[in-house]
């Protein structure tokens, strides 16, 4: 451990647990994913966590048309996201849910009997859309209609995807249930309100600290343009989720009860490891770091209520806030009427996890942009860079040392300019890296594998072969060819680990970010087994095709 390791939390946004991942999702959690390796390798303590947002009353209506209650089905949802995370090897230290006991704890012991007490919460009488057939109020998201800002059709009663307004389900013109297709009746209810005018100026300070990406600053700074108001934190009965204390019938908002997942899944991994210090990554002074690797649909609810939350109860705020954009297919939004919305588990039965990981590290980068899963593009991008620039690197030389030099590396490094220039890069690669340009990295890590083959081709390696008197600088080409392979593999380690333990067991050392400045000399290598393989055409179709199952 080095002496000045950093301490970092690390968090996605909390998948709704009525539905299965899908690529989209994994867009998120590939890029925290890669973020975490890259700060793992570089030697620092980091705690990756996520949970299933587990309440609601899209969760409560699934259950009932499932004919299962609503714990049963979360309980196998989260299996479910549990395991296609874990083969697209997410290194989670902790994977829970809302509904758990920390969370109830957490929200009805501490933190709303703090904001009630400190006078952050009020009650109002409101008018509500309720649904004359279902016999509900009808929350935000089964309401849809147009946008009275806009005038966009098709948008949902909370906000609208097209302008970005946010607005009271009562102003969404010519609105329908999207349960029943009826036209809601209007009725009066007593709802909890959560004071966030009062946060005004200390979400100001803290937005202009750094923690938002330019282009979603200046998105906030058009929200404080138009007002800050009260958040209605409350919903009404049937609901599933968390009861507010003292109310019969009065059940927490779940976009209260899901970010305080967040902590609550971090208490039950210190629950777990007794080593962990709750208090030193949560409370109001800490000084470890805090990230929130999250999507530009819910950047309201994370940049403004959350942080507010977080003063508000006396826990520490994040250090930023990651934002990404969203993921299209063949230039399409993801449908599944159109063959483009495809499961995580899909792809799974057809194409090695590697490859998408690979793929959006190569389009990824710190800016909130949409990112286009293109078929054609991902297919050449793979096996274009992985199989033919860098693995191929490895085959190439290793055939070489294995026949004539008894799988042993020479006792030198030859080109040490050639050597230290791969090396050089590391601090750029790193500041990559860590500033979340991973498109960038990779680009710089082709560039250097290109070069490496380049000298290859240069230098003749099977034309040397022939030659008796050049077998020594046969063995020293193919040697640095070997290490050069080996530093292109610790760069791409955050990205593509499997790919990396599958070369420590050919190269027959540990991979660490570290241990590139060294040159391995006069060591035994490992009988070369292909490392990667290249994606057909016809394979990689198949998602498409059977995306809908």
């Amino acid at each position: 451990m080095l002496k000045h390791s950093r301490k970092i939390l690390v968090t996605c946004a909390l998948p709704y647990a009525n539905g299965s991942i899908h690529l989209g999702h994994m867009l998120e959690h590939i890029q925290a994913d890669i973020w975490v390796r890259y700060q793992r390798l570089r030697d620092n303590t980091v705690h990756f966590i996520c949970s299933d947002d587990a309440h609601g009353t899209a969760i409560m209506l699934k259950a009932e048309k499932m004919n299962i209650t609503p714990e049963k089905m979360i309980m196998l949802i989260k299996r479910e996201h549990e395991k296609d995370f874990k083969s697209f090897d997410i290194s989670y230290d902790n994977y829970h849910s809302t509904h758990s006991k920390e969370n109830y704890e957490l929200i009805t012991s501490q933190i709303y009997p703090k904001l009630k007490r400190n006078g952050y919460i009020s009650n109002h009488v409101i008018s509500q859309a309720f649904d004359p057939i279902k016999q509900f109020f009808l929350p935000d998201r089964f309401l849809k209609g147009t946008c009275p800002k806009c005038k966009s059709k098709e948008q949902y009663g909370d906000n609208c995807d097209r302008c970005g307004a946010t607005y009271n389900t009562i102003e969404l013109i010519e609105p329908k249930s999207t349960i029943s297709g009826a036209t809601p009746i209007i009725k009066k209810s007593k709802h909890y309100f959560f004071e966030l005018p009062k946060f005004e100026v200390m979400l100001k300070n803290w937005i202009s600290s750094g923690s938002l990406q330019d282009t979603v600053m200046n998105k906030i700074q058009e929200w404080f343009s138009s007002g800050l108001k009260k958040w209605d934190i409350s919903r009404d009965a049937p609901y599933f989720g968390i009861n507010i204390p003292g109310e019969k019938n009065k059940f927490f908002y779940v976009w209260l009860d899901a970010p305080i997942g967040y902590i609550s899944c971090f208490k039950n991994l210190c629950n777990k490891k007794t080593n962990i210090n709750f208090d030193e990554y949560w409370n109001k002074d800490s000084q470890t770091e805090l990230y929130h690797f999250i999507g530009k649909d819910i950047v309201y609810f994370h940049s403004l209520f959350w942080p507010a939350i977080l003063e508000a109860s006396n826990f520490r705020k994040p250090n930023q806030i990651f934002v990404h954009g969203y993921l299209t297919v063949n230039g399409k939004k993801m449908s599944k009427s159109k063959g483009t919305f495809i499961k995580a588990s899909t792809y799974l039965k057809y194409l090695d996890p590697e490859c998408l990981r690979y793929y959006y590290a190569s389009k990824l980068n710190s800016r909130v942009e949409d990112l286009d899963f293109n078929l054609e593009d991902f297919i050449q991008r793979v096996n274009t860079d992985i199989v033919n620039k860098i693995v191929n690197l490895a085959s190439r030389n290793a055939s070489f040392i294995s026949k004539y030099f008894q799988s042993t590396l020479s006792t030198h490094c030859i080109q040490l300019e050639l050597y230290n220039e791969f090396v050089s890069s590391s601090e750029k690669i790193s500041r990559l890296y860590e500033t979340r340009e991973f498109t960038h990295a990779m680009q710089t890590i082709t560039t250097l594998a290109s070069k490496a083959n380049q000298y290859i081709n240069e230098k003749k390696p099977w034309i040397m072969a022939k030659e008796e008197k050049k077998k020594k600088e046969l063995h020293d080409v193919c040697s640095l060819g070997i290490n050069l392979f080996r530093i292109l593999i610790i760069y791409l380690k955050p990205v593509m680990p499997k790919l990396a333990i599958r070369t420590e067991k050919f190269i027959n050392a540990k991979l660490t970010w570290n241990s590139i400045n060294n040159p391995l000399v006069n060591h035994k290598i490992a009988h070369f087994k292909p490392l990667f393989s290249r994606i057909t055409p016809q394979t990689a179709k198949k998602i498409i095709q059977m995306s809908d199952i």
